[in-house]
């Protein structure tokens, strides 16, 4: 970049031509958010359409592998070749998969053309945070974080209505087309507004056989997660395989990394002390948003008696929280530290994790609107400081590594979140009914009520660990320049 271009990403200039880029981020980034609620909605008109009812959870699957495999790939090709065109590979992506899935003509079609919608969300929103950290400093990144958290805000609002106004007005096919104006709109400011030089070195050499190592590792390991005692026992010859075959690979991605000159994850993101508090503050807080969001709408409607629209609202409750506190969040980490802030944000998600346990049949949906309302604040004012804390601690060369690992780390802790909550919500049932492979939807409230309470628990204990892995961060860093 230009001396003029710093000056200006820095504040010192002409600051309305941030501006421009901030929208297109935002467009990119509403892009997976509307996406991540807005199909939901839809499954039962796409399943009448196209039939394949035992295959559809792996619409939501295999977006979710292709996602989580990808980010780290992605954040280090951002390193090396600039965030523009990884940015606008990834919009490309996410529009050509949309377009396709709303021509599927078929279930196994519809599954492998979100693989592809997956892939281009995977260097949507890691490179949109990481544009973000380029361009503003500290003091301005808390809240432009608190714009881009309440685009998931809204869209928690948006993305369910609109999805059963498509459903039962005109068609579910919709619900992929309209990511079509949306993204052509992100691709063209990006295009016309972001100006970024990049030096490219012929030295740079891509770590090709990490990527293919951690691809196919991590997807194994997620599948292994996300499928073990669902659609197999975890102790089936399945399950033991695909684990063991990501353990071996995952392993042989250490040794690989350890080596390569340029590596995709190099190792020493592990090695720092603001990146591992930043990473496992991360993976604890995708462990929460899984639990909330697959057991409160189940509660809020199998225990509660709401409709789905209700227990989605109850939901949105959290992620209305989130971008409130975000915003609040640079205030109070610029004057009292990043640690101090954190712990602030991760004792409110235990106070608001403590609110959902008292939570039971007889209670009003308001009471549990109220708990994740309480846990989103939290989570407002522990996510976002630590992702400001890990882009801050770092240079433009490896920023995209950073903000990748960390996305990666969150995608993780969700893989875990369904596992572990599974197998606790399994375990209660197994406990009174004898039964651990029954399907929680058909079961009647009084019977599933302790088997979520389980899962309350479990999400009350990862809150308590959250406080801990807050507790590691610095209070002061020492910022990085913006550009190179």
């Amino acid at each position: 970049m230009t001396t003029e271009e710093i000056d200006r990403a820095a504040g010192v200039g002409l600051r309305s031509e941030r501006g421009p880029i901030l929208l297109a981020v935002m467009l990119s980034v509403g892009l997976v958010a509307i996406d991540a609620t807005i199909l939901a909605t839809a499954v039962p008109s796409v399943v009448d359409d196209l039939g394949g009812f035992t295959q559809f959870p792996w619409l939501f699957s295999i977006y979710l592998l292709a996602q989580a495999v990808s980010v780290p790939i992605y954040g280090k090709l951002a390193d090396l070749r600039g965030r523009k065109p990884i940015m606008l590979l990834g919009v490309g992506l996410f529009v050509l998969g949309s377009v396709l899935c709303g021509i599927a003509w078929s279930m196994p079609a519809l599954i492998a053309f979100r693989l592809i919608q997956g892939l281009g969300a995977g260097a949507i929103q890691p490179i949109g945070m990481t544009i973000v950290g380029d361009i503003y400093t500290v003091a301005e990144r808390a809240k432009v974080q608190g714009y881009i958290a309440s685009v998931w805000g809204i869209s928690s609002f948006v993305g369910p209505a609109l999805g059963g106004v498509f459903s039962d007005f005109v068609s579910w096919r919709w619900i992929f087309f309209v990511n079509i104006p949306l993204g052509l709109a992100a691709a063209w400011v990006l295009t016309r507004r972001f100006k970024e030089s990049v030096e490219r070195q012929a030295s740079h050499k891509i770590d090709y056989p990490g990527a293919v190592l951690l691809a196919i590792g991590g997807s194994l390991l997620l599948l292994g997660l996300l499928e073990g005692g669902v659609v197999w026992a975890w102790d089936s010859a399945a399950s033991i395989t695909i684990l063991a075959a990501a353990v071996v690979l995952l392993t042989a991605f250490v040794l690989v990394e350890r080596r390569a000159a340029e590596p995709i994850l190099p190792l020493w993101v592990l090695g720092q002390r603001v990146l591992n508090s930043a990473n496992s503050s991360a993976l604890l807080i995708g462990v929460l948003m899984i639990g909330l969001s697959t057991y409160v709408p189940l509660f809020a409607q199998k225990v509660l008696g709401t409709s789905a629209l209700v227990a989605g609202f109850a939901l949105a409750a959290m992620t209305l929280g989130w971008p409130i506190a975000a915003s609040l969040a640079g205030r109070i980490y610029l004057r009292v530290g990043f640690r101090t802030t954190m712990l602030f944000g991760s004792v409110i998600v235990v106070i608001g994790a403590g609110l959902l346990l008292t939570v039971d049949s007889g209670s009003a949906v308001l009471r549990l609107a109220a708990a994740c309302f309480v846990i989103g604040l939290g989570l407002g004012f522990s996510a976002s400081p630590s992702v400001v804390a890990a882009q801050s601690s770092v240079a433009w060369q490896t920023r995209g590594v950073v903000t990748g690992a960390n996305m990666f780390a969150r995608s993780v802790g969700s893989a875990v979140g369904v596992a572990v909550f599974g197998a606790v919500a399994n375990g209660v049932l197994a406990a009174r009914l004898g039964d651990s492979h029954a399907d929680l939807e058909t079961l009647p409230g009084e019977v599933l009520a302790p088997a979520i309470h389980g899962v309350y628990y479990g999400a009350a204990a990862a809150a308590v660990l959250l406080v801990v892995a807050v507790a590691f961060m610095p209070n002061r860093i020492v910022e990085q320049p913006l550009a190179k």
